[in-house]
């Protein structure tokens, strides 16, 4: 590693859980850190552990943290030489990256022109198949609608119908017949106007009940890149995960090096430079399709980390910082597993309606092989202002059957008041036994919806019941079992 520190200050362009995960690093590699904050979160824990912090304005949190002039602004009034951008919100917005480099500060993460070609999904899909990478059959955009439609049903169905600059599930739908596939294409083409600002659509072949893979890559910039192996990303609600494991459950070893192979030719032929993870879908036939690129660090880069004793962090940082890559393929290895529960204030009964709420009491359990990455206090409000992500319990096992019952016994462990959670909805995903046998897609919480359901309150909720009340919280068997507040009030989800 570097003997003095590649940077002096580093802004985070973020809040919450990952900007409490990046200051940890800066602060072990000497750097000074800054956190920007909306007025509302002023009292923030990220804003109290960063070494500096600077107020931003927007008529809403969200505004705030996607205005990037305010931002670059912000980075130049304080002196920093460098910005981590997180995950979310500006992390793989090309013009910020472009804005950041424009007014000489170093943007942790690759150059705006990589970001511009893997976060168009259509150029993305291109470059992928000019270079080997596997791609569904698909249909671009045309103004022609018919000419659309017509080409799509020669693919055949079903189809998924996607927005060419989106994610999270916006301006996405399976259609599963002709008669479906123009009024799914002009509702699809509608909602990704509406989020991304770019009505564009294409179609593919839908794999049914696919498996997500994605691959964690390094690249320096030059046409050199590696892989940290490959993560499971296969159980998901409303096409967002909830559960992430590596290495993923049941792959044969020779699909798991093609997999990753042409992930690492992917980022080489980009010339990709910094952190970045290359998504698969896997079918059951062995087929796996490119699905996109993300362009910064994932919310589940703990269990690569858990895997390989690697700070991601740091080697963002120091790649950025013009580093070549610390060391070769053959120089990285995996021990064990490691599974990452996405704590969420969400209603599982309720189709997974975000909650709000305050918190009023957290234990979080310790040990060794467990991480619980959260930026939460007590008192604190769950709005709706944000992603309904509260915090992330990540455990390590020397093997899958290990880290899934370290995970099961943490969770029942955790305990957290005030707001309806799926911690226990959580832990019955780890304890079924498809999810035991590594059977596992995408359609995993759909196909199980009825054994997953909540039945009567085990031990582990029954002795959290028991924390509230000795605490005196009020009505607190309703702030346990799931009953929401009177006052709360369910927001749109927003990242």
């Amino acid at each position: 590693m570097m003997s003095t520190p590649p940077f002096r200050k580093v802004l985070i362009a973020n809040r919450g859980e990952i900007a409490c995960r990046v200051i940890r690093t800066l602060r072990e590699m000497g750097i000074a850190s800054v956190a920007i904050h909306h007025p509302v979160e002023a009292r923030a824990r990220h804003v109290r552990e960063a070494d500096q912090a600077i107020e931003i304005a927007g008529e809403t949190p969200v505004a705030a943290h996607l205005d990037i002039a305010q931002i670059v602004d912000a980075a130049r009034a304080v002196g920093a030489d460098a910005i981590h951008p997180g995950y979310g919100f500006l992390s793989e917005n090309a013009r910020f990256a472009r804005a950041v480099a424009e007014a000489g500060i170093t943007f942790i993460g690759p150059d705006a022109d990589t970001i511009a070609l893997m976060g168009d999904k259509i150029s993305a899909r291109q470059f992928a198949a000019d270079h080997g990478v596997p791609v569904a059959p698909s249909v671009m955009p045309t103004q022609d609608l018919a000419e659309f439609t017509r080409q799509a049903t020669e693919i055949g169905f079903p189809l998924l119908i996607k927005a060419a600059a989106g994610g999270g599930g916006k301006g996405m739908s399976i259609v599963r017949s002709a008669e479906e596939l123009e009024g799914a294409a002009r509702h699809a083409a509608s909602e990704a106007q509406r989020y991304f600002g770019d009505g564009r659509v294409y179609a593919e072949l839908f794999v049914e009940q696919p498996r997500h893979i994605e691959v964690q890559v390094l690249g320096d910039g030059k046409g050199g890149a590696i892989h940290l192996f490959e993560r499971e990303c296969s159980v998901q609600r409303r096409f967002q995960k909830i559960i992430e494991e590596a290495p993923a459950a049941n792959l044969p070893a020779a699909l798991r090096d093609e997999i990753c192979a042409s992930a690492v030719r992917l980022a080489a032929a980009a010339h990709y430079r910094n952190a970045g993870t290359v998504e698969y879908i896997l079918g059951a036939d062995g087929r796996f399709f490119f699905l996109e690129m993300n362009t910064r660090l994932q919310v589940e880069h703990p269990v690569t980390e858990m895997i390989t004793g690697l700070d991601l962090v740091r080697l963002q940082i120091e790649i950025a910082a013009g580093r070549d890559l610390p060391f070769a393929q053959d120089d990285v290895s995996a021990n064990g597993h490691a599974i990452e529960c996405r704590i969420c204030a969400e209603d599982p009964e309720r189709d997974f309606l975000p909650e709000t709420g305050t918190i009023l009491h957290l234990d979080a359990p310790q040990a060794a092989y467990l991480r619980f990455e959260n930026a939460l206090d007590r008192g604190q409000r769950v709005t709706a202002d944000f992603d309904p992500m509260l915090a992330k319990l990540v455990a390590h096992g020397p093997d899958r059957t290990g880290a899934t019952r370290r995970s099961i016994a943490a969770l029942h462990d955790l305990a957290l008041l005030g707001v309806k959670t799926n911690i226990d909805y959580l832990a019955r995903v780890l304890g079924h036994p498809a999810f035991g046998a590594g059977e596992l897609h995408t359609g995993f919480v759909t196909q199980h919806r009825a054994a997953l359901a909540a039945g009567e309150p085990n031990d582990a909720t029954r002795d959290k019941v028991l924390i509230a009340a000795a605490l005196g919280l009020r009505d607190f068997r309703d702030l346990v079992l799931g009953v929401p507040e009177p006052h709360a009030s369910i927001g749109r989800w927003r990242n």
